[in-house]
């Protein structure tokens, strides 16, 4: 095969020693993210019989050298299965809390916005969800700031927060 370059040959070789070791590394580090997971998102996973054993057991160890080992055992069982697969479902569950957190944000500011500007901010929330209650709104929010000018607790500014909040997810 002389015609060959010689980079073409280096791509039937085997991945070196380091290669095996680092993408073993990230499989366990795999298991370990799924391992953490909230029994709520870890039910989601699509895990076959096996792998499914293998993480109940580790998430129900409390020794840290057993849950080390159980950790490489799931790390190879991951070499052997669809780690794609898993990897994805991991990304979308971590996304979805991205996401969450971001709405959450976003009503927090638009609740201390309102708290703020008053009415002028309240036009523009309106703007942009039409489907909104303005009187209630509106009530909320001067009780909100009639409690903060007289130092009682936020309960109107908790309301007005999970209104909000109501909103964001019907959007």
């Amino acid at each position: 095969m002389p015609d060959q370059p010689a980079d073409h040959l280096s791509d039937l070789d085997p991945p070196s020693k380091s290669q095996r070791k680092r993408e073993a590394q990230a499989l366990t580090a795999l298991g370990r993210r799924i391992a953490e997971l909230s029994a709520g998102d870890y039910a989601t996973l699509p895990l076959d019989g096996t792998l499914r054993e293998a993480f109940d057991e580790v998430r129900g160890m409390r020794s840290h050298a057993a849950r080390k080992r159980q950790q490489q055992y799931i790390g190879k069982l991951l070499r052997h299965g669809d780690a794609e697969r898993l990897e994805a479902a991991l990304a979308a569950i971590e996304n979805r809390g991205r996401e969450d957190a971001a709405r959450h944000h976003r009503v927090e500011r638009w609740r201390d916005r309102l708290l703020a500007e008053g009415d002028a901010a309240l036009g523009d929330l309106l703007a942009e969800y039409p489907q909104a209650d303005r009187n209630h709104l509106r009530r909320l929010l001067r009780t909100a700031r009639r409690e903060a000018d007289t130092d009682k607790p936020p309960r109107a500014a908790r309301e007005l927060f999970r209104a909000l909040r109501e909103l964001a997810a019907a959007d």
